[in-house]
């Protein structure tokens, strides 16, 4: 399983999270979703308590409870948000921080839908192709690798792209 590396950064705090694949989507504690907007934990409690008393969300599917152990082990129950929740939440709270995370959620979609696309600095690569004798390869690298001339090489099949 590959994870895809999500940054967003508002100038005061930059935050990575990993987003399964599978899932596409990440888990957050209410404790880390106050951080991200820059208020309390009640407040957090509050925003979700209503988002889910108005149906804007269901519980079943946005929120995810796992067991840890504490340092003293005691296990714990600890509840985990999914994006959906995260991005209502974020929309609902007051704060500096919310604003500006609304600013840079709201220019994603709107590349999103304008472009029909969002360009992942990430992940962006560097791609050639190299035709030899009717027979194709492809040459690519990540921007991150090219410092270090790791480059991915690997003979395609174009009978195979056209069917």
């Amino acid at each position: 399983m590959k994870d895809n590396i999500i940054v967003y950064e508002n100038g005061e705090i930059e935050i990575k999270v990993s987003v399964d694949e599978r899932e596409e989507t990440i888990w957050l504690r209410t404790e880390d979703i106050a951080l991200l907007f820059g208020v309390n934990r009640p407040a957090i409690v509050k925003h979700i308590g209503n988002i889910y008393k108005s149906n804007e969300l269901e519980e079943f599917s946005t929120c995810s409870i796992l067991e840890q152990v504490t340092k003293d082990n005691k296990k714990r129950k600890v509840k985990y948000y999914n994006l959906d929740m995260i991005i209502s939440v974020g929309y609902k709270v007051n704060s500096k921080k919310a604003t500006k995370f609304r600013q840079w959620a709201t220019k994603i979609l709107k590349q999103y839908i304008t472009n029909g696309y969002v360009i992942n600095r990430e992940k962006i690569t560097v791609d050639r192709f190299l035709i030899i004798d009717d027979t194709t390869y492809h040459i690519g690298a990540s921007l991150k690798d090219l410092g270090k001339k790791v480059f991915a090489f690997s003979k395609i099949d174009i009978d195979l792209l056209k069917a």
